[in-house]
């Protein structure tokens, strides 16, 4: 209890002392000494308030235009907790999504990492993305080394995260889950890195709409009533070219000094927007433009609001982008080896709000953009399926290094169904007309109807290079009934995935990660030469040999004709009584007629 809440107390114990007698003064100066006492020390109150306290919400909106004249938007939504969830201690939840926060606890995950997408990221004409996923649904996780069967908590945490997100992620299961050796390393604090612990999957058919969305809004503290989240606008985020939406759980230090654990969440939606397909016919947009909405108020709970605007110039001379109304501050940063240059509108300034009772945030183009400009991303890939024929094929993967005078390692991950048989002794690399060997290779094996293939390989890319990757896979014959509803759509083989330390064309500093951006914390740089990056190539859609499903209904309607004129014809020849029936004689009518018949000639009746 607070000490001004015990003084009114006190003053009416002394007052019930003074006009009571012996034995009620002596009970009054007793409340009076026990209220003195617990006045100016912390109570339990103050205590609970203090532990609620403890987590923050941050939220930002980076908005970049695209080389091509498209716009992507990036929503970061982080909520940190200085609080244990593994110990299950843990009973009373402000801003953290209870649902999550009791599924990181029941079932010791370390770390989660969903994404549903759907489009997708065209890394050769866009760039890098602050963060990419790929097509359909990727689910990894890292378990807690306690927990006694990992296979057995994968399987109640995908059921669990489908529920939650409405998608079909309980479709996944041994067939299309593998357990990588080097790709995927925990982002988040990590006292071993037993690759036993984690398990990777992805449905490239996965189809992402509003029922995903809706749940994915609803985790957050304030939902869609108030601050960024009011511009999440379901018929324009699926009106775009590419949407994708994540979930990312993982423990992270509270301090410097990292003696204490905190856990991490953040939710994060990239959107990007194609005036062109729109119908806008113009490269010029604003908050109206791409959202039908502008930001009025912020989120009560947030402690930091903002939004970010890419407004670097592509030449050092000229700048191109005019924004409007003028930002709150310039941020500067370097950010994936090229230094960028941030105009940044802060919610939660008083003087944003005081002009306008809302904020629209416009770009112009001051002069046309020259395609010529358009920068190359230092690594990006692309991959095909080639061979003719329903027998065999091909996988091709083309990864280009732009360097020009720098060479660095990339971890190529390749996740392959069953039905397609590779044939590992046809694996080919090939940089600039040489063969080039792999530094390290893990291979693991298919297994009908139980496990996919797993192959991943360190490939060192020369500078300024195209590396050529080819194997090739025999396509197997599946029992009828393990085809799909559309067998002839194709099968979908999911992407792969590049993970790469990067050089930087601009040596990075060592930043405070609470001080900085979100979009520049989620990768750390380990050093500063070089990014990490990871991105994915295009899924790949197979056709395989599928059966005439029309022959078994012709075959059936066949059959029935037959068996039932047949079966006809016996039933009635078993079943039915035939009786012999004698002519009569006739009666007159017929005697007349056989006389008349008679005298004409006529054989009788």
């Amino acid at each position: 209890m607070a000490a001004p809440e015990a003084a009114p107390l006190a003053a009416r114990a002394e007052a019930e002392a003074a006009r009571g007698g012996a034995g009620d003064g002596m009970a009054a100066l007793l409340l009076l000494l026990l209220l003195v006492a617990a006045g100016p020390g912390p109570g339990p109150g103050r205590a609970d308030a203090e532990r609620e306290r403890r987590d923050a919400l941050r939220e930002e909106l980076l908005l970049s235009p695209l080389p091509t004249g498209d716009v992507a938007a990036t929503f970061q939504f982080r909520t940190r907790w200085d609080a244990d969830l593994q110990r299950g201690s843990v009973s009373h939840y402000r801003l953290f999504p209870k649902a999550l926060g009791r599924l990181v606890a029941a079932l010791g995950v370390r770390e989660l990492h969903l994404a549903l997408t759907q489009g997708f990221w065209r890394t050769r004409y866009w760039g890098q993305p602050p963060l990419q996923a790929p097509a359909g649904a990727e689910l990894w996780v890292w378990f807690q080394p306690t927990v006694p069967d990992v296979d057995k908590a994968w399987k109640e945490l995908s059921n669990i995260l489908s529920g939650i997100f409405c998608a079909s992620l309980n479709f996944i299961d041994s067939t299309n889950t593998v357990i990588p050796t080097a790709s995927f390393k925990p982002l988040g604090l990590a006292n071993g890195t037993d690759h036993h612990l984690l398990r990777y999957a992805v449905l490239p058919r996965e189809v992402v709409c509003t029922e995903n969305l809706t749940p994915w809004k609803k985790l957050l503290p304030c939902g869609s009533k108030a601050g960024l989240a009011v511009l999440l606008k379901a018929e324009r985020l699926f009106h775009s070219s590419y949407h994708s939406q994540a979930v990312h759980i993982r423990p992270i230090c509270r301090d410097a000094s990292c003696l204490a654990v905190s856990w991490e969440l953040r939710q994060t939606l990239t959107v990007v927007f194609d005036f062109f397909s729109s119908g806008q016919g113009k490269k010029d947009w604003s908050l109206f433009k791409m959202f039908s909405r502008t930001l009025t108020d912020t989120c009560p709970l947030a402690s930091q609001s903002k939004v970010y605007v890419d407004i670097s110039p592509k030449n050092k001379e000229t700048e191109l982008l005019e924004v409007s109304p003028p930002p709150t501050s310039v941020h500067e940063a370097i950010v994936q080896g090229d230094r960028k240059t941030y105009a940044v509108y802060d919610l939660l300034s008083p003087s944003l709000f005081n002009t306008s009772r809302s904020l629209n945030v416009q770009l112009k183009w001051k002069r046309p953009q020259d395609s010529s400009e358009m920068p190359i991303p230092t690594l990006h890939a692309q991959r095909y399926v080639g061979g003719y024929g329903l027998q065999t094929g091909e996988i091709c993967t083309l990864i280009y290094n732009t360097h020009p005078y720098r060479a660095f390692p990339v971890i190529l991950l390749e996740t392959v169904p069953w039905y397609l048989r590779l044939y590992v002794h046809t694996l080919t690399i090939i940089t600039k007309g040489k063969e080039n060997k792999p530094s390290y290779i893990h291979y693991q094996p298919a297994q009908d109807r139980r496990r996919p293939h797993l192959l991943e390989m360190l490939i060192q890319l020369p500078a300024n290079s195209v590396t050529k990757i080819t194997i090739q896979f025999e396509r197997a014959l599946l029992k009828w009934t393990e085809y799909p509803p559309d067998p002839n759509h194709g099968f979908y083989v999911g992407s792969s995935v590049l993970s790469a330390l990067v050089p930087s064309v601009t040596a990075m500093k060592d930043v405070d990660v609470e001080q900085s951006p979100l979009f520049t914390s989620l990768f750390p740089s380990s050093d500063g030469s070089s990014y990490f990056v990871r991105l994915y190539t295009e899924p790949l859609l197979v056709n395989l040999p599928t059966p005439d499903f029309s022959m078994p209904y012709n075959v059936i309607c066949l059959t029935c004709t037959v068996v039932a004129v047949c079966y006809g014809s016996f039933y009635n020849l078993l079943t039915r009584t035939f009786h012999v029936e004698e002519p009569s004689r006739g009666g007159l009518a017929k005697r007349l007629a056989n006389v008349i018949r008679k005298f004409r000639g006529v054989p009788p009746l």
